[in-house]
């Protein structure tokens, strides 16, 4: 499993060229202003063409800035900005690894739009132009990992994590990659196992819960899992939520 180049969004394509066309039209400007200031005696004509360069400069800016959110916003799936959550724990043969931490101001690990504060939380902040972008897969690639139906990568604070499906954990045992997502209907929750994990999209939920709790594990095979994201065991404890029993759960399939 390779390094992988994980393609920007549409949104932070735009935001690069917006960042870029403002500082063109800073520095036009500026280098215009220096000019009216070093050059003395200037006819009426140079004045009017350094008037123009501080005008046009600013104009076009803000148009290009306001066309390309009109753009953005009209070819969004989410019909505009989102700020979405979905907790999640991943376990490398029965042991929790955490992602790299943060580092910087942003305090953050990933891209503006898709990222992880040292939270356990995924983030999804901004414009979603197609919802393929709001998938599991997605959010490892921007964290500077992969994700896979035969393994993943994580980046951690004590290195990168690799795991093919196959290789073998400390107790001699193959390991499987598997995923396990918690959803919430009403005040009871449920669990399913992922068959393709890595294209898996986050349900558009801004707290968890309802926002999903997602569980990554690396071990042996199983159907069901025994671990749960903070989120929903406080709840749980709290008398908020409750999980749906094997009997619940056939009895809402055979609605």
């Amino acid at each position: 499993m390779g390094e992988e180049v994980i393609a920007p969004t549409l949104e932070e394509i735009i935001r690069s060229n917006s960042i870029k066309v403002v500082i063109i039209a800073s520095l036009i400007i500026i280098i215009t202003v220096i000019l009216i200031f070093v050059l003395k005696n200037i006819s009426d004509g140079v004045k009017k063409v350094l008037f123009s360069l501080i005008v046009v400069p600013t104009i076009l800016a803000t148009l290009f800035m306001a066309g390309s959110t009109i753009y953005l916003n009209f070819q969004s799936s989410s019909g505009g900005p989102v700020h979405w959550h979905a907790d999640y724990k991943i376990y490398d043969c029965g042991r929790e690894v955490n992602l790299v931490d943060p580092e910087g101001f942003s305090n953050k690990v990933g891209s503006s739009t898709f990222h992880e504060h040292n939270d356990d939380r995924i983030h999804v902040e901004g414009v979603v132009s197609d919802p393929s972008e709001a998938s599991l897969g997605k959010f490892f690639g921007f964290v500077g990992g992969s994700l896979h139906e035969d393994g993943f990568e994580l980046p951690t604070n004590s290195g990168k994590i690799s795991r093919h499906n196959g290789d073998l954990c400390q107790d001699g045992s193959y390991g499987t990659l598997q995923a396990f997502v918690y959803q919430l209907k009403g005040k009871a929750f449920n669990q399913k196992k992922l068959d393709d994990p890595e294209n898996y999209i986050l349900s558009p939920e801004g707290n968890v819960p309802p926002g999903d709790c997602i569980i990554i594990e690396f071990g042996s095979v199983k159907e069901k899992t025994d671990k749960l994201c903070d989120s929903y065991k406080l709840q749980k404890q709290k008398g908020n939520l409750q999980e749906e029993t094997h009997n619940e759960l056939e009895e809402n399939h055979g609605d």
